[in-house]
């Protein structure tokens, strides 16, 4: 629930198809970007949030849809769909990413509230994670442990924006990107890490 993100999608598609040609290992953090508030959105922040929405499109050309967004005593928290990926990773790994897609498709391109837990089991069920696992471990304790160690990981990292993209090599992370970037320019950069690690 990350607009940058939702702009990020495409690109960070096709990153992922070029590390896993290689052969090298994926991780899916969650950031945790705007978490527990509990409070509805003020009109200022939502005007804000829809300007930011509508800068998105524009660097990006991903979709969103305006019309209704964000309506009166809308919660904006991006914990429960962080848990569901968390809850998807731990089901069913190769799930985690296409269900992010979904998660970001239903909330941006469709107005669809994915805090509520119906939601996100269905989209979960649509990514191929099994429903009746997913909708009984969604509001475990462990999952809600395991999404605030993700979110402790990025704060100690000092990461405050996103997308962030790291790549770790003999326990040395590097800095690929934090915030938007096109293709053009992260896929050479994500190349020539891979070439420095074939060395290795």
């Amino acid at each position: 629930m990350c607009s940058w993100c939702w702009g990020f999608a495409p690109v960070a598609k096709a990153l992922v198809e070029q590390a896993q040609a290689a052969g090298v290992e994926l991780h899916l953090v969650v950031g945790g970007l705007r978490t527990g508030s509990g409070s509805a959105l003020e009109p200022t922040t939502r005007r804000y949030i829809l300007e930011h929405w509508q800068a998105v499109t524009e660097a990006t050309g991903q979709p969103f849809r305006f019309d209704g967004a964000l309506p009166d005593g809308f919660v904006y928290d991006t914990e429960p769909a962080c848990r569901a990926i968390v809850t998807a990773r731990s089901l069913a790994p190769d799930c985690a990413w296409t269900l992010v897609g979904l998660i970001q498709q239903a909330f941006y391109a469709e107005g669809r509230d994915v805090t509520q837990a119906s939601v996100l089991v269905e989209l979960a069920e649509q990514a191929g994670v099994p429903r009746i696992e997913f909708a009984a471990l969604f509001d475990h304790a462990d999952q809600h442990k395991a999404t605030q160690a993700d979110f402790s990981w990025v704060q100690d990292l000092g990461i405050a924006g996103f997308p962030t993209l790291l790549a770790e090599r003999n326990g040395q992370l590097a800095l690929l990107t934090n915030g938007y970037q096109p293709l053009s320019e992260l896929s050479p950069l994500l190349g020539r890490w891979l070439e420095r690690a074939a060395c290795v």
